[in-house]
Parts: C-alpha cells; sequence; structure tokens
C-alpha cells in the first residue's frame, strides 16, 4: 500500500515537542514523508505542485512552486524550518537564510539516497522510529519487486524520458528502479548525471541504434503524447514503436525523490515491464 493512502495517527505529544514545529516544504516529497509517518501537524505550508497525498493541498497553504516562493507569505508563517530540494532551490533558500530562517536542501538521486532522506527527516523532526519503519516498508517492498523481475525470461530495454524538447533522459533514481523492475536503461551513462541539462539526448538517432523495447514518458508538468514520439525520423524502426510499448508514468509518482516513488512508481513500471515480458512470451 502506497504510504499516503494508509491512515495517519496523529503523533503523542507528552511533554515538549522534539524537532522543529513550525515546517514549510518547498517540494513534496517532505510533505508525503511527514504526513506518512504522522507528522503532518508540524507543516505550515507547502509547494503548489504537492499532489501527494490529496489531503494536504485542502489543510496547508501553498506558498511555493519549484523554482520560486513567496517569500513574504512563508516569513509570516514564521516556520523554525524550510525543506527544500536541489541546486535548483538555491536562491530560495539564500532568501530566507538572509532572513534569518533555518533551511535543510537535500540533494539526494538514487534509491539508497531516498531511502536514507526518509531517515533523516523522521530524525529531525523526532519521529526516528516511525520514519525507520516507513524506510524498511519502502526496502521491503523493493525487495520484492526487484524478486519477481528475476523470474523474467528477458529483460526489456527501457527508454524513459523526462522532457521532448529538448529530449532529456531519466535520472538515476528512475534508472535504478527500471532496473529493480526488470529492465534495463538504455542510457545508463546520462542517468548518472544529476542536472538536467547533462541528460540531454543531443542526437535522436541514438535512441533509434540503442534500440529500446519500451519506451516510457513523464514529461514533467504536461501530457505525455505518444504520437508525437512514434512520428519522430525513423523511430518506427524501434522495437517500441513496433510493438506500440509507449507508455506514460505520470511525473508526481515518478519524479519526486520520495516514498512515491519507491511504491507508486515502481508499481507503474514493474506492471509496464511484467505486461511486456507476456506479450514477448507469447511472441
Amino acid at each position: 500500500m502506497s504510504p499516503s493512502a494508509r491512515p495517519n495517527v496523529a503523533p503523542s505529544r507528552r511533554g515538549l515537542v522534539r524537532g522543529p514545529r513550525r515546517i514549510v516544504c518547498l517540494t513534496e516529497e517532505p510533505t508525503e514523508v511527514l504526513y506518512a509517518i504522522g507528522e503532518q501537524d508540524r507543516i505550515v505550508g507547502i509547494s503548489g505542485f504537492t499532489v501527494r497525498p490529496a489531503r494536504a493541498r485542502r489543510e496547508k497553504p501553498k506558498v511555493s512552486a519549484f523554482t520560486s516562493a513567496k517569500i513574504g507569505e512563508i516569513l509570516r508563517l514564521e516556520p523554525d524550518l524550510v525543506i527544500g530540494f536541489s541546486d535548483i532551490q538555491a536562491e530560495i533558500a539564500r532568501e530566507l537564510i538572509a532572513a534569518g530562517v533555518e533551511v535543510w536542501i537535500s540533494n539526494h538521486r538514487s534509491v539508497a539516497g531516498i531511502l536514507d532522506y526518509i531517515r533523516r527527516l523522521g530524525a529531525l523532526v523526532g519521529a526516528p522510529d516511525k520514519a525507520e519503519a516507513l524506510a524498511r516498508e519502502a526496502e521491503a517492498h523493493i525487495i520484492q519487486v526487484e524478486n519477481d523481475a528475476s523470474r523474467l525470461a528477458r529483460r526489456p530495454r527501457v527508454y524513459f524520458e523526462e522532457w521532448d524538447a529538448p529530449m532529456i533522459s531519466g535520472i538515476r533514481w528512475v534508472a535504478e528502479l527500471v532496473r529493480i523492475a526488470g529492465g534495463d536503461d538504455i542510457f545508463p551513462e546520462l542517468a548518472q548525471k544529476s542536472l538536467a541539462r547533462d541528460r540531454i539526448i543531443a542526437d535522436p538517432a541514438e535512441v533509434i541504434r540503442r534500440a529500446p523495447d519500451i519506451i516510457i514518458g513523464s514529461w514533467c508538468g504536461k501530457r505525455f503524447r505518444a504520437d508525437k514520439v512514434t512520428a519522430r525520423a525513423g523511430w518506427e524502426a524501434t522495437p517500441a514503436v513496433r510493438d506500440g510499448q509507449l507508455h506514460e508514468i505520470k511525473s508526481p509518482i515518478i519524479l519526486q525523490p520520495g516514498p512515491a516513488a519507491l511504491f507508486d512508481g515502481l508499481d507503474a513500471l514493474q506492471r509496464l515491464i511484467q505486461s511486456w515480458a507476456g506479450q514477448d512470451a507469447r511472441r
């Protein structure tokens, strides 16, 4: 079960509350983790891009996008901690730090990094046991999916596209999840690059040469258009286009480096790869 789908139990409040009590989350993953471990009462502001859990959008004021934030509104919330992600939010962090706010910017880019992030955030808010339970649940899920994948007769070659213009391949944790689910990312050398600009595929013909069996689109912020992909010059020669193996995984469940990727995102990858394996076995 996805952690955002589980009922949340309010944490016990005996004595002094440990850790920060007024947290602003500039991205979705800290919001999702805090709700999943029952520490959502600490959150006073969230990103406008937050979709998980759905109740967070109803309960918390939205004070940021990804590359911008309403600094004045954040300061009026009087946070004792602001949590963000990656160098892209460095300018937001700089402004808040200059205003005297404590800021934590995480920069994890791998499955192991996501698991460590859950544990560190739990420790930061004084709930290490609950965070450990969530991390262990994710680890058990990963092992189960990996075991299922080990029984595949053949592993598909997978092209994961984060953006179409320019074409950007999948980030490291996505490539790792593809492998766990039973596939092989066709651009493993690009997956190691943390910045999107370093994962740009300059020559679309390189995708043709690497012959993906499955193409997955997760165009962050807009709908994946399979018809646009199949219309690319020469791509009809790829096994994925030839066999109609073009699919979308919504970006909130795969491109956020939080619990969603380890549960719903991984499950979506597994379904696509297992379905492909079933069709491949019948050929």
